[in-house]
């Protein structure tokens, strides 16, 4: 049976589309939700589970499988199907997302992206000829043409070159294929431009793909421009074919897409916050390892017939959580998978019966109010990009996975050696830096570099800013690591035009063994460190300063509760990325950020990715005012503060000071007696 598309029953009061997608493997109805197996496995879950919770179709990593186990063992094996044991529709992704996720690692040119395997540290080049060659050996049913997927918020003329190029790289991809029983996606880009997504809809729709994507979303937009986009995109692409929204998102991100005509979606979230310790309920968010629920008795979701809301209760699933038996992110898995897909069966009857708009107002208003609330600009940007959480802990992080110690001594003047350090790759095949002795990884989510210019550089404007005229803009990075952040705002300052106000880089650490061995030898190959910023870093070990025309960087080293009253120049901008509070307790407490606000500009804003109660109530309680910031990989928000409220787009509200009131471990050890009627005494809560 070849590819097809028939739509269905529509809702009267939104764009809310039936359809059903078929296949060779069988009919997908839509809206659907695919489960995401990266490499040929949702993380957790057996085939027969995802049979169980009505999974109809899967989506499958291309850059992972290219790589392990390699198209050779898929046409011996006969394609994925047989190898993973699923017989259902799989739809493969290009690969584009995983190669564009590590800027630092890869060469890109008309041809393609050359890039460096994490399994074996050999080259390859993804072209569009190859990522369709894979996903043909892959034997999927839906491939995707390779794009250049960048973050929607990214500098317009880098959006614009992008759309371009996925323009050129999808007539690639159309000539590619072979086999006419495999159906092949076009993806539309153009960041966060109308006149762009509307460009190339246009484009793309002239040509004969089977089917349409809308990408490059769900990465450093806030939901209104998402939404926005979706609508304009949806509007343009044609009735008669599948529409794909990818990489998103959360169960309200599935609602508005689509009442917006949205046909297929996929996400990494149900899985990756079940290992987190987190579970989506009717009835919202429920965060497993919170001590509210350690004699709870009942069911995590009473409305829920999933396996294991039938048979275990909170307090079980609190407990495998807290003693990280694997058990319990297993269990959250099989029940977040089966919450999405019962979330889209339920929007599959509200359109079939007509009320998807009442259903969709019916189904927000009930679950928490912070995962629907629209959101506006976060502090301070105009249209700035995506976050991800930074040196947190390594729950999240598979260092099993390809663990590659280095210990080797650095050079060139940086002062010792690493023995306490080593690089490892996450989860998604990124190199990082892991503390042994603390056990925790920096940057974990999407790797050093794109993390770090997402939530900290492009999240404070830091270039906007710095290209405007006036005295040196001064930054403190406090938890300088492996120096992921201090080398993207490095890079920001050496990027300016002319003319504008220059850097002062001040990084605070008590250990610069983690930046020793990122800027060795084989630490800098490793992480991909340009020549500029392994020197750059080398100089700053040997001497503690390092300066361009452009830029200073100075290193601070020792305590930093010791060393931050000392330090004279008063920031404009900081990073707090320290380790967690877990793990680095003293510098998450009422007293730092009280020192680090009396060292703070008239202006000044704050970004961490800690949303922990206890860090934002210490933050007010320091005199900042703190607010929501960008989204963080699979985490919804981060943390933004400021010494004016006018810089917070997202501020705190009562809402949020309700929350605290109830709160298990609502502030930081250090806190006063009278800390809750001081927060809510705080003007911001006036």
């Amino acid at each position: 049976m070849t590819f097809s598309f028939r739509t269905g029953p529509r809702d009267v009061e939104t764009r809310a589309r039936r359809g059903t997608v078929r296949t060779a493997r069988g009919a997908v109805e839509t809206p659907a939700f695919m489960p995401v197996g990266t490499r040929a496995s949702v993380t957790g879950l057996t085939p027969a589970d995802l049979l169980e919770a009505g999974a109809e179709m899967i989506l499958a990593n291309t850059y992972h499988l290219l790589l392990r186990p390699g198209p050779d063992l898929f046409r011996r094996t006969g394609g994925i199907h047989g190898f993973m044991r699923w017989d259902r529709p799989v739809l493969t992704d290009s690969g584009g997302f995983q190669i564009f996720s590590l800027p630092g690692d890869r060469t890109l040119t008309e041809e393609g992206a050359r890039f460096r395997s994490y399994v074996d540290q050999r080259q390859h080049l993804l072209s569009p000829e190859l990522s369709i060659e894979v996903q043909t050996a892959i034997g999927s049913d839906v491939m995707m043409a390779l794009d250049v997927c960048l973050p929607s918020t990214e500098e317009p003329a880098a959006v614009r070159a992008a759309m371009d190029r996925t323009h050129r790289w999808a007539l690639r991809s159309l000539a590619a294929r072979t086999n006419p029983a495999q159906a092949l996606f076009a993806i539309v880009q153009g960041g966060l431009v109308p006149a762009w997504r509307e460009e190339s809809a246009r484009f793309l729709t002239q040509h004969g793909f089977d089917g349409f994507a809308i990408g490059g979303l769900a990465v450093g937009d806030t939901r209104a421009e998402r939404a926005d986009v979706v609508a304009r995109a949806a509007e343009l692409l044609p009735e008669d074919r599948p529409r794909y929204l990818m990489g998103v998102g959360t169960p309200p991100d599935l609602l508005e897409g689509i009442a917006r005509g949205v046909d297929l979606f996929d996400c990494v979230i149900p899985t990756t916050l079940a290992w987190q310790g987190t579970a989506f309920t009717w009835q919202g968010r429920v965060r497993l390892t919170r001590s509210e629920h350690r004699v709870a008795d009942g069911p995590l979701d009473p409305a829920c017939g999933c396996p294991t809301c039938r048979t275990f209760s909170r307090a079980y699933l609190h407990h495998l959580v807290k003693c990280r038996e694997p058990l319990g992110p297993r269990l959250l898995s099989v029940h977040n998978v089966h919450h999405y897909l019962e979330l889209m069966r339920a929007a599959r009857r509200a359109i079939d019966e007509g009320r998807y708009g009442a259903f969709m107002r019916e189904t927000l208003a009930a679950v928490d109010r912070h995962e629907h609330d629209a959101s506006r600009r976060p502090p301070g940007r105009r249209s700035v990009p995506v976050p991800s959480t930074s040196t947190s802990t390594s729950t999240f992080t598979s260092t099993a996975t390809a663990t590659a110690t280095a210990t080797a001594t650095a050079t060139a003047g940086s002062p010792t050696t690493a023995e306490r350090y080593e690089i490892v790759l996450t989860s998604l095949g990124v190199p990082a830096v892991r503390d042994t002795v603390v056990g925790e990884v920096m940057h974990p989510v999407i790797g050093p570099s794109v993390e770090a210019e997402r939530l900290y550089v492009a999240q404070s404007r830091l270039s906007e800013r710095l290209a405007t005229p006036g005295p040196r803009l001064v930054l403190f990075d406090v938890g300088l690591g492996a120096g992921s952040n201090a080398l993207a705002a490095l890079a920001a300052a050496e990027r300016a035009p002319e003319g504008g106000r220059g850097l002062e880089l001040v990084s605070f650490e008590k250990d610069p063994r983690a930046l020793a061995l990122a800027a060795s030898d084989s630490g800098a190959e490793r992480l991909a460190l340009s020549p500029s910023a392994r020197d750059a870093a080398r100089a700053l070990l040997s001497g503690g300063r390092h300066e361009t025309t452009r830029a200073v960087w100075r290193l601070v080293e020792g305590d930093l509760l010791e060393t931050l009253p000392r330090e004279r120049g008063r920031a404009d901008v900081v990073f707090w990325d320290p380790f967690s509070p877990k793990a680095n307790p003293e510098l998450w407490t009422c007293a730092a950020f009280a020192a680090l606000r009396a060292r703070c500009a008239g202006g000044a804003t704050v970004f961490t990715y800690s949303t922990a109660t206890a860090t934002r109530s210490a933050l007010l309680l320091a005199g900042f005012f703190v607010g929501q910031g960008d989204p963080s990989g699979p985490k919804e928000e981060t943390t933004a503060a400021a010494t004016d409220a006018a810089l917070l787009a997202r501020p705190l509200d009562l809402r949020w000071l309700s929350r605290l009131e109830r709160s298990s471990a609502p502030f930081p050890a250090d806190a006063p007696p009278d800390a809750l009627d001081r927060v809510r005494a705080h003007p911001q809560f006036r």
